[in-house]
């Protein structure tokens, strides 16, 4: 079952458009991954598919109910975690979670609050005015909030920005769980790379308003000739024919040469035309490419 279908959505703001005509499916359980740079309509369309902002075309739908025409049952199947920290300052923790249940007609949702606390390390906060907390405490609220009607889907909006290690760890183990053995299929925007790449299953990269990457992790990962062997030679130099395979050269404690691989069976016959020209090397490691080498390639692709 499909949980977002974004069907050909466009939103101008005085005369900049910000998305120009954005098509994706994420699919029900899905980890899916939002990125792209500044500017590039991510917030946009997290905010259109929240229902925040309407559209100027195309449709957004949340388990097949439309975002603007069925506004009430699309957002009772969403969780939005969103990037600023906005809370009322005169309620405690638990109370701001028991009105949060009320604007969604849940009551004595009591159970449910004490067990997102617990996973958010809020239980000790529970009776703790907001505006008594830190910043990471208040951002462990945001998420208790969108978490607390307990939807389907759920949006994260750079959720771990300026946060901790500890929030972070904290955050994505409940994350993870919930998306494991609940089922639920989240939408995260990051800009730390690393975490899209460890926790996302399929990625779309936006530029410019365009969705310029769709596709798995793995099937991204393959696409950018990015392996790298890097080897520090004690002696000799690189042959000729091996320098247009060099991104990277450094020579202040001998010679360093990081080269470009696409294959495994590419670095036998690379090690042996050096033993042929009589280089000695000293070290050598083979670095995989990750999400940022692709996102970086992708994202100069269109300049």
């Amino acid at each position: 079952m499909t949980a977002i279908q974004i069907d050909s959505v466009e939103k101008s703001y005085k005369g900049f458009k910000a998305l120009k005509g954005v098509s994706l499916d994420i699919q029900e359980g899905e980890f899916f991954g939002l990125l792209g740079p500044n500017g590039a309509g991510k917030t946009t369309l997290i905010s259109t598919i929240a229902g925040l902002i309407r559209p100027d075309a195309g449709t957004v739908r949340i388990h097949g109910h439309d975002v603007v025409s069925d506004f009430r049952e699309a957002r009772k199947r969403l969780g939005v975690v969103p990037q600023e920290l906005v809370f009322d300052p005169f309620f405690t923790v638990r109370e701001t979670l028991r009105l949060q249940s009320g604007y969604f007609g849940i009551r004595n949702n009591d159970a449910w609050i004490d067990e997102v606390m617990h996973n958010l390390d809020l239980t000790d906060k529970a009776d703790v005015n907001m505006r008594a907390l830190s910043g990471g405490m208040k951002r462990r609220v945001l998420v208790a909030q969108a978490l607390v009607h307990r939807p389907p889907v759920i949006v994260l909006d750079e959720p771990t920005a300026g946060v901790d290690v500890e929030l972070r760890q904290t955050l994505w183990k409940f994350i993870a769980r919930l998306n494991r053995e609940g089922g639920h299929t989240v939408v995260l925007t990051t800009h730390y790379l690393e975490e899209a790449q460890a926790m996302c299953q399929r990625v779309a990269m936006l530029r410019r308003g365009n969705v310029v990457a769709l596709d798995t992790m793995s099937a991204l990962l393959r696409r950018v000739s990015g392996s790298q062997l890097v080897v520090h030679l004690k002696s000799g130099d690189l042959p000729h024919e091996l320098r247009p395979l060099v991104s990277h050269d450094e020579h202040a404690n001998g010679n360093k040469y990081t080269l470009r691989v696409n294959d495994y069976s590419e670095v036998e016959p690379i090690l042996a035309r050096l033993r042929e020209n009589g280089a000695v090397i000293d070290e050598m490691q083979l670095e995989q490419a990750d999400l940022e080498d692709i996102f970086i390639q992708i994202m100069e692709e269109g300049k």
